[in-house]
Protein backbone atom coordinates (compact mmCIF):
# COMPACT_ATOMS: atom_id res chain seq x y z
CA UNK A 1 0.00 0.00 0.00
CA UNK A 2 2.97 2.36 0.53
CA UNK A 3 4.20 2.25 -2.94
CA UNK A 4 0.63 2.93 -3.97
CA UNK A 5 0.58 5.91 -2.47
CA UNK A 6 3.80 6.80 -3.23
CA UNK A 7 2.64 6.76 -6.88
CA UNK A 8 -0.14 8.52 -6.36
CA UNK A 9 1.53 11.57 -4.61
CA UNK A 10 4.09 11.20 -7.46
CA UNK A 11 2.32 11.95 -10.48
CA UNK A 12 0.88 9.98 -13.55
CA UNK A 13 3.01 6.96 -14.24
CA UNK A 14 4.73 9.00 -17.08
CA UNK A 15 5.40 11.82 -14.94
CA UNK A 16 7.38 9.44 -12.72
CA UNK A 17 9.12 7.56 -15.44
CA UNK A 18 10.59 11.60 -16.61
CA UNK A 19 11.55 11.91 -13.16
CA UNK A 20 13.87 8.48 -12.84
CA UNK A 21 15.07 9.55 -16.52
CA UNK A 22 15.65 12.90 -15.48
CA UNK A 23 17.72 11.25 -12.29
CA UNK A 24 19.76 9.31 -14.80
CA UNK A 25 20.84 11.87 -16.76
CA UNK A 26 21.93 14.17 -13.77
CA UNK A 27 23.98 11.57 -12.48
CA UNK A 28 25.25 10.76 -16.36
CA UNK A 29 26.00 14.93 -16.22
CA UNK A 30 27.60 14.92 -12.63
CA UNK A 31 29.97 11.74 -13.09
CA UNK A 32 33.37 13.20 -12.60
CA UNK A 33 35.28 12.34 -15.40
CA UNK A 34 33.50 14.90 -17.62
CA UNK A 35 35.45 17.51 -15.05
CA UNK A 36 38.57 16.07 -14.71
CA UNK A 37 39.51 14.18 -17.97
CA UNK A 38 37.19 16.02 -20.17
CA UNK A 39 38.05 19.17 -19.00
CA UNK A 40 34.19 20.66 -18.75
CA UNK A 41 34.98 23.34 -16.31
CA UNK A 42 33.33 22.68 -12.72
CA UNK A 43 31.49 25.55 -12.69
CA UNK A 44 27.44 26.39 -12.15
CA UNK A 45 27.75 26.90 -16.57
CA UNK A 46 29.73 23.76 -16.80
CA UNK A 47 26.99 21.42 -14.63
CA UNK A 48 24.39 23.00 -16.31
CA UNK A 49 26.07 22.11 -19.88
CA UNK A 50 26.44 18.49 -19.27
CA UNK A 51 23.07 18.72 -17.87
CA UNK A 52 21.60 19.48 -21.10
CA UNK A 53 24.78 17.79 -23.30
CA UNK A 54 22.90 14.60 -21.25
CA UNK A 55 19.39 15.44 -21.50
CA UNK A 56 19.87 16.50 -25.44
CA UNK A 57 21.20 12.82 -26.67
CA UNK A 58 18.01 10.90 -24.71
CA UNK A 59 15.43 14.01 -26.40
CA UNK A 60 17.58 12.96 -29.67
CA UNK A 61 17.11 9.41 -28.91
CA UNK A 62 13.56 9.92 -28.57
CA UNK A 63 13.04 11.48 -31.66
CA UNK A 64 13.87 8.41 -33.46
CA UNK A 65 10.58 7.24 -32.17
CA UNK A 66 8.62 10.42 -32.78
CA UNK A 67 5.79 8.27 -34.46
CA UNK A 68 5.40 7.06 -31.13
CA UNK A 69 2.95 8.82 -28.83
CA UNK A 70 4.37 7.82 -26.22
CA UNK A 71 8.24 9.18 -27.25
CA UNK A 72 6.88 12.20 -27.85
CA UNK A 73 5.01 12.67 -24.33
CA UNK A 74 7.89 11.38 -23.12
CA UNK A 75 10.03 13.87 -24.45
CA UNK A 76 7.58 16.85 -23.21
CA UNK A 77 7.78 15.39 -19.76
CA UNK A 78 11.46 15.59 -19.73
CA UNK A 79 11.41 19.33 -20.96
CA UNK A 80 9.29 19.80 -18.25
CA UNK A 81 11.47 18.41 -15.69
CA UNK A 82 14.40 19.99 -16.73
CA UNK A 83 12.48 23.66 -16.86
CA UNK A 84 11.88 22.93 -13.21
CA UNK A 85 14.77 21.80 -12.15
CA UNK A 86 16.69 25.04 -13.82
CA UNK A 87 13.65 26.85 -11.96
CA UNK A 88 13.95 25.53 -8.85
CA UNK A 89 18.28 25.90 -9.13
CA UNK A 90 17.97 29.55 -10.05
CA UNK A 91 16.17 30.35 -6.91
CA UNK A 92 18.47 28.59 -5.17
CA UNK A 93 21.67 30.19 -5.90
CA UNK A 94 19.64 33.32 -5.41
CA UNK A 95 17.77 35.16 -8.19
CA UNK A 96 14.66 36.01 -7.53
CA UNK A 97 11.07 36.35 -9.16
CA UNK A 98 11.75 39.33 -10.93
CA UNK A 99 14.37 38.06 -13.35
CA UNK A 100 13.20 34.67 -12.94
CA UNK A 101 11.89 34.61 -16.35
CA UNK A 102 14.80 36.02 -18.36
CA UNK A 103 16.85 33.35 -16.75
CA UNK A 104 14.35 30.65 -17.66
CA UNK A 105 14.19 31.78 -21.10
CA UNK A 106 17.59 31.79 -21.65
CA UNK A 107 18.32 28.26 -20.13
CA UNK A 108 15.24 27.33 -22.81
CA UNK A 109 16.91 28.95 -25.64
CA UNK A 110 20.00 27.06 -24.54
CA UNK A 111 18.48 23.72 -24.78
CA UNK A 112 16.81 24.35 -28.09
CA UNK A 113 19.85 25.67 -29.72
CA UNK A 114 22.08 22.97 -28.01
CA UNK A 115 20.29 20.24 -29.05
CA UNK A 116 19.85 21.31 -32.64
CA UNK A 117 23.52 21.06 -32.96
CA UNK A 118 23.82 17.90 -31.51
CA UNK A 119 21.04 16.04 -33.58
CA UNK A 120 23.25 17.86 -36.46
CA UNK A 121 26.62 16.40 -35.00
CA UNK A 122 25.19 12.94 -34.27
CA UNK A 123 23.42 12.27 -37.14
CA UNK A 124 24.49 9.23 -38.79
CA UNK A 125 26.58 10.94 -41.89
CA UNK A 126 27.81 13.37 -40.06
CA UNK A 127 31.40 14.48 -40.31
CA UNK A 128 33.12 13.99 -36.69
CA UNK A 129 34.41 17.33 -36.33
CA UNK A 130 30.66 18.66 -35.99
CA UNK A 131 30.35 17.17 -32.60
CA UNK A 132 33.95 18.32 -31.54
CA UNK A 133 33.03 21.83 -32.50
CA UNK A 134 29.58 21.46 -30.89
CA UNK A 135 31.27 20.50 -27.38
CA UNK A 136 34.10 23.32 -27.93
CA UNK A 137 31.38 25.95 -28.21
CA UNK A 138 28.31 24.34 -25.99
CA UNK A 139 30.42 22.69 -23.53
CA UNK A 140 34.05 24.31 -22.79
CA UNK A 141 32.36 27.78 -23.87
CA UNK A 142 34.44 28.63 -27.28
CA UNK A 143 37.41 26.58 -27.11
CA UNK A 144 38.49 25.78 -30.54
CA UNK A 145 37.53 22.14 -30.66
CA UNK A 146 36.59 19.56 -27.41
CA UNK A 147 39.34 17.01 -26.63
CA UNK A 148 39.11 13.94 -28.08
CA UNK A 149 38.26 12.26 -24.65
CA UNK A 150 35.11 14.33 -24.19
CA UNK A 151 33.83 14.07 -28.31
CA UNK A 152 34.52 10.05 -26.91
CA UNK A 153 32.88 9.58 -24.08
CA UNK A 154 30.01 11.31 -25.72
CA UNK A 155 29.90 9.18 -28.43
CA UNK A 156 29.69 6.19 -25.78
CA UNK A 157 26.67 7.51 -24.40
CA UNK A 158 25.43 8.39 -27.65
CA UNK A 159 25.38 4.88 -28.91
CA UNK A 160 24.27 3.63 -25.00
CA UNK A 161 21.16 6.20 -25.61
CA UNK A 162 20.77 4.43 -29.20
CA UNK A 163 21.27 1.25 -28.00
CA UNK A 164 18.47 1.46 -25.35
CA UNK A 165 15.00 -0.05 -26.85
CA UNK A 166 11.99 2.03 -26.75
CA UNK A 167 10.04 -0.18 -24.66
CA UNK A 168 12.94 -0.07 -21.70
CA UNK A 169 13.24 3.72 -21.78
CA UNK A 170 9.39 3.74 -21.27
CA UNK A 171 9.68 1.84 -18.38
Amino acid sequence: MLKWLQRRNAGTDGEVRAAELYDEIVAVARRPDWYVEGGVPDSIDGRFDMVVLALSLLLVRLERDADDARARALSSLLVERFAADMDGSFREIGIGDMVIGKHMGRAMQALGGRLGSYREALAADADAALLSAALARNVLRGEDAAPDWLGARVREEWARCTARPLSEILG
